[in-house]
C-alpha cells in the first residue's frame, strides 16, 4: 500500500506517518510539500491513496483537490483544520473520498483511513449529524443489510468507485463495462439508498458505514 502525503509542513507529515503505523499494513509512505512537486516526483500508478492538506500555499483546497485527482487515479482524502460543514460538503461534491479534520484523535484517523482503504467513505460524525437521514436513525443496521442483499456485487462495485470520486468513464474502464451500464447501476444504487445524486450517495454510504465485500464478482453486468 503506497500512501502519498501532500502537506507543506514537514513536521506534520512526519507525525502523520507515525500515527498511520497503526494501520498495521505493509505500507510505503511517500511525501511531498506541494501538488506540483508530487506530480513531478510520482507517477499516477505508483500511488494507492493520497492524503491532501486542504490549505497549501497559493492554493485553496478545492483547486488542489482537482489538480491531484486529475493526475492520480486513486482515492484522495482531505485533511484539514477546517471543519465547517459547507466546506466538507463542497469537497465531497468535488470528488474527495473522505474528509478528516486535524482535530481528530489518532484512533479516529486510523479508523477513517481503514474505511477509505476498504472502499468506504469517511465523513466527520458532526457533519453526518447535520445531514437528514431520518429513516436510518434507528434502523441503519437493517437498512445496510437490505441494501447489501438487494444490490448485485457489480452494482456495489460501481457505487463504491463513484462515492470515491471516480468519473463514470473511469469506472467503466476499470470494471470493463459500458458507460451506459455504469449509469444504470448508479441509478439502481441511488434508488436503493433513497437518494438523488452522487453527493447524497456519499453521505448515505458514510452514514450507513456501507462497505462491500473485498472481492467483487466479475460476472457480466
Amino acid at each position: 500500500m503506497r500512501v502519498l502525503i501532500i502537506d507543506d509542513h514537514h513536521l506534520f507529515r512526519s507525525g502523520l506517518k507515525y500515527l498511520l503505523a497503526g494501520l498495521k499494513l505493509n505500507t510505503q509512505f511517500l511525501e511531498s510539500g506541494s501538488c506540483d512537486e508530487a506530480i513531478l516526483l510520482f507517477d499516477a500508478d505508483e500511488i494507492d491513496i493520497v492524503l491532501l492538506d486542504y490549505y497549501l500555499p497559493g492554493q485553496d483546497g478545492l483547486s488542489a483537490l482537482n489538480i491531484v485527482r486529475e493526475h492520480f487515479d486513486c482515492p484522495v482524502v482531505l485533511i484539514s483544520s477546517e471543519d465547517q460543514a459547507s466546506v466538507i460538503r463542497n469537497a465531497i461534491a468535488e470528488g474527495a473520498a473522505g474528509y478528516i479534520p486535524k482535530a481528530s484523535s489518532p484512533q479516529e484517523l486510523v479508523a477513517a483511513l481503514k474505511l477509505v482503504l476498504a472502499q468506504g467513505v469517511y465523513l466527520p460524525p458532526g457533519v453526518l449529524g447535520q445531514y437528514e437521514l431520518k429513516q436510518w436513525n434507528e434502523e441503519s443496521q437493517a437498512k445496510r443489510e437490505e441494501i447489501l442483499s438487494d444490490l448485485s456485487s457489480r452494482q456495489l462495485a460501481v457505487l463504491m468507485k463513484a462515492v470515491q470520486g471516480k468519473a463514470n468513464k473511469v469506472i467503466a474502464r476499470e470494471l470493463d463495462i459500458a458507460e451506459g451500464t455504469v449509469k444504470s447501476h448508479l441509478f439502481a444504487c441511488y434508488k436503493a439508498l433513497g437518494v438523488d445524486n452522487r453527493t447524497e450517495a456519499v453521505y448515505a454510504t458514510a452514514a450507513l458505514a456501507l462497505i462491500p465485500a473485498k472481492e467483487f464478482s466479475m460476472s457480466p453486468a
